[in-house]
This record gives C-alpha cells, sequence and structure tokens, in this order.
C-alpha cells in the first residue's frame, strides 16, 4: 500500500452524526502530477491569441486575475483564477467549482479520451477547466468566469472534501465574495457537468443571496442510492479512480473507504443528499437517458426543485459533447442573458421541458416540447413473464411455475413484439418474485432494450462506437426493504437501512426500479428484457473498466402464476401492449 492511501486520521464531518467516524488521507500533491505551481498575478490575453493545440482563438482581450485569495468564514483560504473584461464596467460572474485543478494540468480533461469522446478541439479555447465553461466565449459576451480550486484542491488550504455541508458552505461564501467585488455587478451564476452539476444542487440549497442562476448539466444528487450505492450494491472501482486523480497539499476524504466500511444509508450518507426542495433559483437543467452516473439525480431534481422558474432538456447524445457544443453553448447564453442580465430574447417562451426521445435503428426524435415530467398522458400497462416460451405478455401467468438461471451476463431473456408503434417513457419498473439456490442474498440486474424484426439488438449509441444497454435498474435481495412513504405503484425507493437475508429456499418480491428512458418502438419490433447476475452496463469513456464485483454465488430462481405476479411495469405514451405477437 502506497502513502497516498493510508489513513492518516479520522474525523467528524458538519452534519453527520459524530458517532460515525470518517477516514483522511493523504492527497496526491500537487507537484507529483505537473502542476504548474503558484502563480499569483495579472495579465492580458490578447485577441487572436490561441491557448491550445486546435483550439478556438481569443475574440477579444481578457483580463486574467491569477491564484486571486478568496477567504470563507473559517479563514481557511481558496484560489480561484478570474477571466474578466478589460476595463472597468462591472459583469455578472459564472463561477464553476471543479476538483480537478483549474489549471487543467493535473487532473481529467478531454484530451485524454479516446477522439476527445468527440468533443471537437476548436470548442475550447483552453483556458476552461474540464466539464466547464469557456472563458474566451463568455467574456466576449460580457461575462467573467472564475475557476475555483474548492477546499484542499491545489494549492487552496484546508483538506478535500467530497460534496457536503462544509462544500456547500465554501462555495456560498465564494459567490458571496464574488458578488461583492467591484468588477462585479453583484450577479453570480453556476455552469458546469457532472461534479460542477453537483455542487449547483448543495449550495443553491442554501440561498446565497448574491446567487442569480444554476445550470446543472447532468448532477445526480443523492451520492448514495445513484452511484456508492445504486440498488444496494457497493461501487468499488469508478469511486476510488476519481479519488486517485484529485490533488492538493494536505488531506482527502477517504470516500472509498467509507463505501466499505458505511453500506447502509446513515447521516454520512445523508449529507451527500441535495435539499433540491430549497432551491429557489431559477435553474436550467440538461439530462440524458444514457449517463451511468447522474440521469436518476438529474430528473429526479428536475421533479423536486422548488424553483418557479425551472427548465429541462434531455438531450440524446454524450455529457461532454452536449456541454461544449456550439448550439448547447449558445442557448445556455440565451437562459443566462434572460435570467441574469435581464435581456428580452424570448427565453421565457421556452417550452419547460424538451425531450429526446430514442429510437435505434431509426432516427431519434429531438427537442419535443412538453408542458412537464413525467408525461402527463402516459399510462403503465405490465407485461407479465412467461416462463414456458420466454415472453411477456400481457395476461399473467396461468400456472405456478419457477425457472433458474445462472447469474451471469447472460442470465435470461424475455419478449414481446409490438403489432403497432408504441412509445414508453418515464419510469418503468420490474417486480420479481426470485429465490437463491445455496446463498442467502443475489444481486440482480434487469435491462430492457430493442430489437428489430431481423432479430438484431438495437442500441444507442452515445458516441460513435460506444453505445448504452437501454434502460436499466438493479438490487441486491437484502437491500428490498421498500420507504413506503416515497414509493409509488410504478417508482420503488428502497429505504437502505435494513438487511434482510433470504432464508434457504424463501421466495420474495424484488421491485426494482428501472431510471427513467425515453424509446420508441415501431411495428414489428420487439421489447427485451434480460434478467441476469452481472451488470451490462459499461462507461463509454472507460470502456476498459470491470464493474463492481457482485455477491453471487449459486443459481437464481424466478417464480411466476398465482401470488407470484412477476412482471415489468412500463409507462406507455402512445401505443399499448397487447398479447397479439407479430
Amino acid at each position: 500500500m502506497n502513502e497516498s492511501s493510508e489513513t492518516i486520521e479520522f474525523r467528524t464531518l458538519a452534519g453527520v452524526d459524530p458517532r460515525i467516524a470518517v477516514p483522511f488521507r493523504r492527497a496526491i500533491s500537487p507537484a507529483e502530477r505537473g502542476h504548474p505551481g503558484f502563480r499569483p498575478g495579472t495579465e492580458i490575453l490578447a485577441a487572436g491569441s490561441v491557448h491550445r493545440d486546435g483550439g478556438a482563438a481569443l475574440t477579444c482581450d481578457i483580463r486574467l486575475d491569477r491564484d486571486v485569495e478568496v477567504v470563507l468564514r473559517d479563514g481557511t483560504v481558496l484560489y480561484v483564477d478570474v477571466y474578466r473584461p478589460v476595463g472597468d464596467s462591472p459583469v455578472p460572474a459564472i463561477l464553476s467549482w471543479s476538483p480537478y485543478d483549474k489549471t487543467s494540468t493535473t487532473g481529467l480533461k478531454n484530451d485524454l479520451f479516446e477522439n476527445r469522446m468527440h468533443v471537437e478541439s476548436a470548442w475550447e479555447d483552453g483556458l476552461d477547466m474540464f466539464e466547464s465553461v469557456n472563458p474566451g466565449y463568455w467574456v466576449a459576451h460580457g461575462y467573467a468566469v472564475v475557476n475555483a480550486d474548492p477546499r484542499g484542491i491545489g494549492f487552496s488550504g484546508g483538506d478535500i472534501q467530497m460534496f457536503g455541508h462544509q462544500h456547500a458552505l465554501d462555495e456560498y461564501d465564494t459567490i458571496e465574495w464574488l458578488g461583492g467585488q467591484p468588477w462585479c455587478d453583484g450577479k453570480v451564476a453556476l455552469a458546469g457537468n457532472s461534479w460542477l452539476a453537483i455542487t449547483q444542487w448543495f449550495v443553491a440549497a442554501l440561498r446565497p443571496p448574491h446567487l442569480a442562476a444554476i445550470a446543472p448539466w447532468e448532477g445526480l444528487s443523492d451520492l448514495y442510492a445513484e452511484s456508492a450505492y445504486r440498488g444496494g450494491m457497493p461501487e468499488t472501482v469508478f469511486s476510488p479512480m476519481i479519488l486517485g486523480g484529485l490533488v492538493g497539499l494536505g488531506l482527502i476524504e477517504d470516500q472509498a473507504a467509507m463505501i466499505d466500511s458505511n453500506p447502509l444509508f446513515d447521516s454520512y450518507w445523508r449529507s451527500k443528499k441535495a435539499d433540491l426542495e430549497r432551491i429557489e433559483v431559477p435553474a436550467y437543467i440538461v439530462a440524458s437517458w444514457t449517463n451511468l452516473i447522474h440521469t436518476r439525480g438529474t430528473f429526479e431534481a428536475w421533479r423536486r426543485v422548488g424553483s418557479e422558474r425551472k427548465w429541462l432538456r434531455v438531450h440524446n447524445t454524450h455529457e461532454w459533447h452536449d456541454l461544449y457544443r456550439p448550439s448547447g453553448v449558445e442557448e445556455l447564453r440565451r437562459f443566462f442573458d434572460h435570467v441574469v442580465k435581464g435581456v428580452d430574447n424570448g427565453w421565457d417562451a421556452t417550452p419547460p421541458v424538451r425531450l429526446s426521445i430514442l429510437d435505434p435503428g431509426h432516427e431519434d426524435e429531438i427537442n419535443r416540447p412538453e408542458s412537464g415530467f413525467p408525461l402527463s398522458r402516459e399510462r403503465h400497462h405490465p407485461l407479465y413473464l412467461q416462463l414456458d416460451e420466454a415472453q411477456l405478455t400481457a395476461s399473467p401467468a396461468a400456472a405456478v411455475a419457477s425457472l433458474s438461471y445462472e447469474p451471469d451476463e447472460t442470465g435470461i431473456v424475455f419478449h414481446h413484439t409490438f403489432d403497432e408503434d408504441v412509445e414508453v417513457t418515464g419510469y418503468s419498473k420490474a417486480r420479481l418474485w426470485m429465490s437463491a439456490e445455496g446463498a442467502d442474498d443475489l444481486d440482480v440486474f434487469v435491462t430492457v432494450s430493442k430489437v428489430d424484426g431481423a432479430g438484431r439488438e438495437q442500441l444507442t449509441q452515445v458516441v460513435p462506437d460506444r453505445t448504452h444497454a437501454g434502460a436499466n435498474g438493479r438490487l441486491r435481495a437484502s437491500r428490498r426493504a421498500l420507504d413506503e412513504e416515497r414509493s409509488t405503484a410504478s417508482e420503488p425507493v428502497h429505504s437502505f437501512r435494513l438487511v434482510q437475508k433470504l432464508a434457504e429456499g424463501e421466495v420474495v418480491p424484488l421491485e426494482i426500479g428501472l431510471w427513467p428512458y425515453g424509446i420508441r418502438f415501431h411495428a414489428g419490433e420487439t421489447l427485451q428484457l434480460r434478467i441476469n447476475g452481472a451488470d451490462l452496463l459499461r462507461r463509454p469513456e472507460f470502456p476498459d473498466m470491470p464493474p463492481s464485483p457482485t455477491i453471487n454465488r449459486g443459481r437464481h430462481v424466478i417464480h411466476v402464476g398465482g401470488a407470484y405476479d412477476s412482471h415489468l411495469l412500463l409507462p406507455f405514451v402512445d401505443g399499448a401492449p397487447s398479447d397479439r405477437q407479430s
């Protein structure tokens, strides 16, 4: 074990039960990762200058104030880089709050990924942080861009914390500091993707007075349920990789160790869940159906955010491609111009919801306007598992039966062929009666995808050569207890506070919520339900990253018929299922 992975000390955190000791370990030093160093000062970046190979040239002069000191309420000093127009006229500020180092030299960046995940080089100016906005573009349109190193990152003081109350307080203080600077007109907006979106939920809930708008571009809002322990299964591969890329002079909260030591939902994990209802500022929220981390949390935020003025756009590509492509940038400016600057540009006529409906094998429907989400016209219909012919039918199985399968990637597959065009958009649920052979627990995965008339599975391409497996859900049987107050007939919500192991031969109902999805099936096409014991999802950015291990051993058994009403519940928007199979 190297020094950076060893626990240095245990601490209690604000908002967390003091009996929960949180481990901190040594962070990787900035110098070890090639950081250019602490370089306070001011310079003018000239119009026409280029700051990355193939990058966009600056269209105006920009004043850069580097490593500007921000003193927080507890005396800790953070450092930010401020890009702003030359001159004294005050402008709004756009703050990006990122753990990946504001110099973009030590952390993640698009250049590290195959084909840059199809983010064109000309879409970045070389001054931007990863998953953030381009200063060159925004300064030319009358904004300042502030790139921050949060607590513990880079040369900022303190120790790195992973979301939570202290993280939000620090961003609150930075927003208020920015709003009081003579070059700022008192209005601060937030922008960014992934981590930079997640933090927006937390700080906006604190309602800093100078915060004028947020623009979260795909960000989870409940770290436990949506990432660390989705379905009650620990995520043990991706989190350590992210933690290992953060640099600082002090310590870092070891969230990977907390995943191992705190498997149930407690006050530690509650501190990593945003209080969405408290958010009041205008919000432009961007989501997709295919994000392995952020899909559920972004849609959940859209539904629960308390803002009276909020908009949701659902795209059909990868988060970074959508963030940087010019059409998305222009739309974000229209939003900020209107709600931050007060420009009468027609933004208020923008539909509150715009959906992209996936149609693999055909052409996706993009930016379809809707009045809300979930759709008020959706109708949930069950498709019941029939074991004899591996079919899904509108009628329950006539007789009690069971079938076992090996809990591998293949598992068992069921089909339903549509005799008319249908759209399935919203939240789906699998209710499965299951038991385990020779084991007291099981991990089960469900995936819904499309098969064309020739029997070929049709998957959505997130970017070329990277596909998404389909609508999906998962559950560890021992974590099956529901939160009865929050669960509905179509959306099970688990408490994750109780362990219920299986007795020998015990058959139990598993309510497995699938993350929201929007897909169209044409007449003659088939809906395929796969039930298996291995994670089929692969991160398009890290296609060789293995999934987290499961606890599976022995065969899984599915039960149908009689009281065993195993079925898939789907939100149909157009068309409905029938037992007429093509």
